[in-house]
């Protein structure tokens, strides 16, 4: 009878701690797959894989549209103003503003189109992702700076030359979560 005593007292935390976690699982479940139908939507206009920018949004903002960087960056894909302002010029889309860049559909298309301009960047590559991914995070100049000798061609080297660590580990940790998102994203009743 004893035994029993001791475990009252611990099952009502036990059950509100197992409560808790399942709500926050839960949570992240649909905040994770709260913007699927804009990535869809910006992926297919860009005709860039929607696991890419699903991978991208999930690095740059949790999900989360109302980001805001340190350097200026807003929204899911964390895009700066300037980025912004070249996307809607080259889709000449009108009164657009920074402020829009809060819209999960204008910011998951302005970050597709810009992903895919970075992916063309680099035909010469093996595999143009890391080369595209480390644009995207440390800008154009530095990657030309990376891209030495075995490097220009070679993506595994290239990811060795990357001078920032944190440039580093946000391709792979991009590479890695579009791996993961691969094959179950888009899930087989989202494709036409």
């Amino acid at each position: 009878m004893d035994f029993v005593w001791r475990w009252r007292r611990w099952l009502l935390p036990l059950i509100l701690v197992g409560a808790a976690l399942w709500l926050f699982e839960h949570h992240w479940v649909w905040r994770e797959n709260s913007h699927d139908a804009e990535i869809l939507a910006a992926s297919r206009q860009y005709g860039i894989p929607p696991a890419l920018v699903k991978a991208v949004v999930w690095k740059e903002s949790r999900f989360d549209p109302n980001a805001r960087g340190t350097k200026g960056e807003i929204g899911l894909m964390q895009i700066m103003p300037a980025t912004a302002a070249d996307w809607a010029r080259a889709e000449k889309v009108a009164l657009f503003t920074h402020t829009d860049l809060f819209s999960p559909a204008r910011n998951t298309r302005c970050g597709a189109w810009y992903l895919r301009k970075l992916l063309l960047r680099y035909p010469q590559a093996d595999d143009a992702l890391p080369y595209a991914l480390a644009d995207y995070n440390a800008g154009r100049g530095n990657v030309l700076r990376w891209m030495q000798g075995e490097a220009v061609t070679n993506s595994a080297a290239f990811i060795g030359r990357i001078g920032f660590p944190t440039t580093q580990d946000y391709v792979r940790q991009v590479a890695g979560r579009f791996q993961h998102y691969r094959p179950i994203f888009p899930p087989p009743s989202a494709n036409p």
